[in-house]
């Protein structure tokens, strides 16, 4: 194995620092596990790294950000390790469904009950569909779509 080139040490460094930057962080966002709390992360960001906060200069840190940058950050913003249940939850609202998944490979099955336990501790279990018919046990994993929104109120409803 070489030596490590001292640019390949800076986009390492660089990786990790973001990805605690955006772990250690993410909490105070809220609402948590929505596009909204996202948001609120990005224009931190933004702010922190100079910019003034307009649409412009905005649009002007997304853009430097890149897809994939931007991609990678929205992945760890949207997932939790729960090491102590041995459970990866990975819930971003853009998609269908959040995910809860085995940190390690091999391991028993994934059971409803603890994939249940996982939300339930990082605070989705009223986000996500209370009903288990419709949760899917994949080969390793448990995919549970997000709870529907209430129905809007009849226009002609009564207070």
């Amino acid at each position: 194995m070489t030596d490590p080139t001292a640019v390949s040490l800076q986009g390492t460094l660089f990786d990790f620092a973001i990805t605690e930057l955006v772990r250690q962080h993410r909490e105070s966002f809220q609402p948590l596990w929505s596009a909204e709390g996202w948001a609120k992360l990005l224009i931190w960001l933004a702010l922190n790294c100079g910019c003034s906060g307009d649409q412009a200069s905005l649009e002007t840190f997304a853009a430097a950000l890149g897809p994939a940058l931007r991609a990678r950050l929205r992945r760890v913003y949207f997932a939790r390790e729960l090491t102590d249940l041995d459970l990866q939850v990975l819930a971003d609202p853009a998609e269908a469904q959040a995910l809860v998944l085995p940190l390690a490979s091999g391991g028993e099955p994934l059971s409803l009950e603890r994939a249940a336990a996982a939300v339930e501790r990082v605070g989705l279990g009223a986000m996500l569909s209370s009903d288990r018919a419709r949760w899917r046990c994949l080969e390793a994993a448990v995919a549970m779509p997000w709870a529907q929104p209430p129905p809007p109120p009849a226009d002609n409803a009564q207070p």
